[in-house]
């Protein structure tokens, strides 16, 4: 089967066409949920190919060693190649260099990075085969998951050691994942009726040297903490009635005098999901909310400011060349440089983890707040406590999480370690920022899980007075995977059921 090549009978299957074009993080995310298949278009088609006519005239027409082309690779760069080993030299590099350890990258970000590498291929700056290109379309299009490890990469010469890991099988070596089943390259190559794709000059390196690893953790990253964060206010607002809160602080009135959007918009946010309620209306008195219920503004308001800013930088990372040397055809130059360093992304991926751990940090304070006995509430939202323990331990899960998510916020772009003799003396460290932030994520979902269960629970004991009408509905939703507790119970699957209800449940914005 050739890249892009469809059944008559699918003619209501999503294609994609990869194009030169802007690829954006919400079609990203289209195309991994809505069961997509790729395409190679007309222009990527084009470019590929003369981006690979051109580098093959410059090699039979230069007398000048061309970097990891007719060289050897980092510190090895002033050995040259003769012509009849160019191709075993690719290989040697992707055997090499597939040296991952640890936990497998999971499925989901298998599949991103392929869709990332392949756009970053269809520019035609890196001269790759076309039917490289398509063997990779053929991946994704089949959901062949190579199978990928999360450490190994410093993030300097881009990730090296995941994207080897990610290419071998296409070779036919490495290992995969189809149908739920582990099995070698050279099988999986074998079963669908392929030939091992053969290596021309420089693309070894040019399917290794790149930023898609590090890319793909950020995109999912950004695409689940745009999620959460918009969760945080509808699970804030619950809180909020469910402790008797103001709705003072969220008065536009306030905001617009430090304009910052994203308080703005959060403010704004919560002011419109508690309209309608009965509990927001009634006589307060207090004077005042803890900072964890008075300072949701400035705080979620941070946080979308800051999924923003990285949104911007991965937008511009998704859509570019970033192995190297870089192949530029229309300007007859191969330009051995720098565009696979990490540190564009890593710096911001360091920053989102700061901020989704901040969202975390305060939902875990309105839940020490929930079960704290105060404003009407009984110790532990249970009815009897004592012989009830109630929700006691799902704020010391919280804080747990919480306090593993700070730990995970060192900044890994700070650091550095020199590799290849000293040749590559800088890296970003970038997929530690990417692996590092991705747990961090995952925390903040379970932490805004545990505030859900506790600001439910909570909610029951205002009765008869209600809350909006939108907050009324994800609460009867959620009821319908996780009941009042009245007396204690076995708890960890009704936490399981939370996670799942934000992964599940549909909101209005």
């Amino acid at each position: 089967m050739q890249a892009g090549e469809e059944d008559d009978n699918h003619n209501a299957m999503n294609i994609h066409e990869i194009s030169a074009g802007h690829l954006t993080l919400d079609k990203v995310w289209e195309i991994l949920r809505g069961d997509y298949k790729l395409k190679l278009g007309d222009d990527a088609i084009h470019r590929i190919t003369r981006c690979r006519e051109y580098l093959d005239q410059k090699i039979a027409s230069s007398k000048t060693p061309i970097y990891g082309v007719t060289t050897g690779f980092g510190s090895l760069c002033n050995i040259s190649i003769s012509d009849d080993q160019l191709s075993q030299l690719q290989i040697n590099l992707m055997m090499s260099h597939a040296c991952g350890i640890g936990e497998r990258v999971p499925n989901e970000i298998v599949k991103l990075m392929i869709l990332l590498k392949i756009q970053s291929l269809s520019y035609g700056y890196s001269g790759c085969k076309l039917d490289t290109v398509e063997r990779l379309v053929d991946f994704f299009n089949n959901d062949i998951y190579p199978i990928v490890y999360m450490q190994g990469s410093v993030g300097s010469s881009g990730d090296l050691v995941p994207l080897a890991h990610l290419c071998l099988p296409i070779v036919g070596l490495g290992e995969v994942e189809y149908k739920g089943k582990r099995m070698s390259g050279a099988d999986v190559t074998k079963l669908m009726g392929w030939e091992p794709i053969k290596l021309a000059s420089k693309e070894g390196l040019a399917l290794l040297n790149g930023t898609q690893n590090m890319a793909a953790f950020c995109c999912w990253s950004i695409i689940q903490a745009t999620k959460l964060s918009n969760w945080a206010d509808y699970i804030a607002a619950m809180s909020i009635d469910a402790y008797g809160g103001c709705i003072d602080p969220f008065l536009r009135p306030v905001h617009l005098v430090r304009p910052h959007q994203g308080q703005l918009d959060t403010a704004e946010h919560i002011s419109k999901i508690l309209e309608g309620s009965e509990l927001i209306r009634q006589p307060k008195k207090y004077v005042q909310d803890p900072y964890s219920f008075r300072c949701i503004p400035q705080v979620h308001g941070s946080v979308k400011d800051t999924v923003r800013y990285v949104q911007t930088v991965t937008d511009i990372e998704i859509n570019a060349a970033t192995d190297n040397p870089t192949v530029c055809p229309d300007d007859d130059l191969i330009i051995s440089a720098g565009n696979f360093h990490g540190e564009p992304i890593a710096l911001p991926m360091d920053f989102l983890a700061i901020a989704m751990s901040e969202l975390a940090n305060i939902s875990e304070r309105r839940i020490y707040k929930l079960v704290s006995g105060t404003r009407g509430l009984p110790s532990f939202l249970v009815a009897n406590p004592g012989v009830n323990s109630g929700f006691m331990i799902t704020q010391y899960t919280a804080a747990s999480i919480v306090s593993q998510s700070k730990t995970l916020c060192m900044p890994s772009s700070v650091d550095s370690i020199p590799t290849s003799q000293g040749q590559e003396d800088h890296v970003s460290m970038g997929a530690n920022a990417g692996t590092k932030l991705y747990r961090v994520v995952l925390n903040t979902e379970r932490v805004l899980a545990i505030e859900l269960f506790n600001a439910a629970q909570a909610l029951e004991f205002r009765r008869p007075l209600k809350s909006s009408p939108v907050v009324e509905r994800i609460f009867n939703d959620y009821r319908k995977l996780v009941p009042f507790i009245d007396k204690d119970v076995v708890m960890y699957p009704y936490l399981a059921k939370s996670v799942e209800f934000l992964r599940t449940e549909k909101l209005d914005s």
